[in-house]
């Protein structure tokens, strides 16, 4: 009895923690970033399809049909914000364009902040 004891302990005592090591995250934009930029490239009267918007996720390098319903839930999430209007289809299917309302306000803070920055020089220069 004392020898398996003696034996058990040794096994235990020559195991060795595996050391977790963290793999580096990437710093890419999320995937709903991804398809406002898809979006808000295509100059398609009616919106872009999911099927085209798809098209231009895998052009760009991102794996489709690993993540479908990762693309699912960020098209919902971004038409519930207000980011996107759907023009056809319902649920994560069919067209999707930007909003207006959000685009004037984009457009609005990125001249504000130009502004900003043209004043900021004009203070340094003098």
């Amino acid at each position: 009895v004392a020898e398996l004891r003696s034996s058990n302990f040794f096994w235990f005592a020559a195991k060795k923690k595996k050391t977790m090591t963290s793999k580096p995250k990437k710093v890419s934009l999320s995937v709903g970033e991804l398809i406002v930029k898809a979006v808000a490239a295509s100059k398609e009267r009616n919106g872009l399809s999911v099927a085209a918007l798809k098209k231009a996720l895998a052009a760009g390098g991102y794996d489709v049909d690993k993540n479908k319903a990762r693309v699912k839930t960020a098209i919902k999430s971004l038409v519930a914000k207000g980011t996107l209007v759907q023009t056809k289809g319902t649920g994560a299917s069919g067209s999707f364009k930007m909003n207006r309302v959000t685009e004037t306000k984009r457009l609005q803070e990125d001249q504000r902040s130009s502004s900003a920055q043209q004043t900021s020089h004009r203070e340094l220069c003098y």
